[in-house]
This record gives structure tokens, sequence and C-alpha cells, in this order.
């Protein structure tokens, strides 16, 4: 019988993401946070190709963001809404990791196997926030989409994209658990 992590077990039954809204101050350390990325580049990476990067938003980067997303917005001839969910993201926030998916070049791995890689990196730092004890949220909205922003903005290259934006911080104001999957609607066993 293979060793149990009981405590690991147990977190990763009960975790749960904390929306981005109930986030404030203070956020992790330099320290704590390297911490976090170490955990999270820790993810399955098929070729070791390592076709992500990261890049941490401090307070500071914050600004300058919601203001270029504002300003995509009313280029893209966005409503109000979209505006300010675009905008609202980087107000809101104090300290973010945007996952970026850089693909390499690979005969033997498909670019979609290093997509995976990218979106498992997201799920790993989301995780680390929250077993370190951070409220954390996996966001991307429509900036992250647009080339425009992310180049401008992320400093992102033609090949590169978002695959994800996770926010950290401390949480204020849980809110109550939400329902869960069914596995008997979705998963299906088969024997032979």
């Amino acid at each position: 019988m293979p060793d149990r992590n009981p405590a690991a077990l147990e977190f990763l039954l009960s975790r749960r993401s904390r929306p981005a809204k109930t986030l404030s101050t203070p956020v992790p350390s330099k320290d704590e946070l390297d911490v976090i990325l170490t955990a999270a580049l820790r993810t399955p990476d098929h070729g070791k190709l390592e076709p992500w990067r990261l890049i941490v938003l401090e307070r500071g980067a914050m600004g300058a963001l919601a203001d270029l997303a504002e300003a995509r917005a009313t280029d893209l001839g966005l409503d109000e809404l979209q505006t300010q969910k675009g905008r609202g993201q980087f107000d809101a926030s104090s300290l973010a990791v945007v996952v970026v998916e850089s693909p390499v070049e690979a005969e033997k791995v498909p670019v979609i196997e290093q997509t995976y890689s990218a979106g498992a990196v997201c799920l790993a730092l989301l995780n680390a926030a929250l077993a370190s004890g951070w409220g954390a949220n996996w966001l991307s909205g429509w900036a992250s989409h647009d080339r425009g922003f992310v180049e401008q903005g992320l400093g992102l290259e033609a090949h590169e994209r978002v695959a994800g934006i996770i926010h950290l911080g401390t949480e204020k104001n849980a809110p109550p658990e939400r329902p869960r999957p069914d596995l008997t609607e979705k998963v299906t066993w088969r024997s032979a």
C-alpha cells in the first residue's frame, strides 16, 4: 500500500479559490512568494521544455495596467461593464502573478501539451498560495486575451499568451461554500 499524505489529501478535498474581490493586504512577501512560485513550477512538463514564464505584478504596476485596460476597452468599443471588469481586476489587486504560456518548438511535444502544462502551473500556483495560508484566485478576462493589452502592458511576444492571472492576498469576508461536481454525472467507469 502506498504511503498516504492525509494532510495533503484533506487540503485537496477542501481547497477552494477565494474571489479576487475578497482579497486585500497584506500580501505575501518576496520570500513567501518565492516558495509559492517554486512549488508552482514543479508542474508536469513533458520534455522538460518549461513552456511558460511568470510575471509578478506588484501594486505599483496595477494602476498602469488598469489605465491600459480602460484605453484598450475604448479602442475596442467595449461597453461600460466590460470596461470596468477589465480595469477593475487591476484596480482592486495588490499582488498578482501572470502565468504566460510560452511554447517551445519541439518535435516530440505538441503545443497542446505545452498549453496544458501552463494551465497546470496556474493550478499549482493557486494551490501553493492557498496551502501557504493566502487567499488566491485564478482570473483571466478579456484584457488577458487582447493582443494590444498583453503585448504593451505585459511585454508578451507574438507566440505567447496569458494562461491565467493569479491574484493573491489576505482574504476578507469568505463567501459560503459552493456546490461541487457530482461524480455520478462526471465520471464514467470502464472495466473492459
